[in-house]
């Protein structure tokens, strides 16, 4: 797998652990097992720019003050949604 950072081969597919901010600001959380690229030749551990997304859109469409501080990326991922989809996300769900 290649880099997107440095470009190089030598990425590999891990679980790490990131941080983010609610959408309302309040505060923010640690998301573990967050499905990652890790780079053995620069060292940098990133998250792919869909599951970045899919992470943000969820945070959207749950009840985010049941959270916890810190909770695994599987967790955030099952809690119920208070809607289907992001309706305001024009860039994912075109008109």
């Amino acid at each position: 797998m290649i880099c997107k950072w440095c470009e190089q081969h030598g990425a590999f597919e891990t679980l790490d652990k990131g941080y983010w901010e609610l959408p309302d600001g309040s505060r923010a959380v640690e998301i573990s097992d967050l499905p990652s690229i890790q780079c053995s030749d620069c060292g940098m551990c990133y998250q792919t720019d869909e599951l970045v997304g899919d992470v943000e859109e969820q945070l959207m469409l749950i009840d985010t003050s049941k959270l916890p501080p810190s909770f695994s990326y599987k967790e955030l991922m099952s809690q119920e949604r208070l809607l289907k989809k992001n309706y305001f996300d024009i860039n994912r769900y075109p008109l």
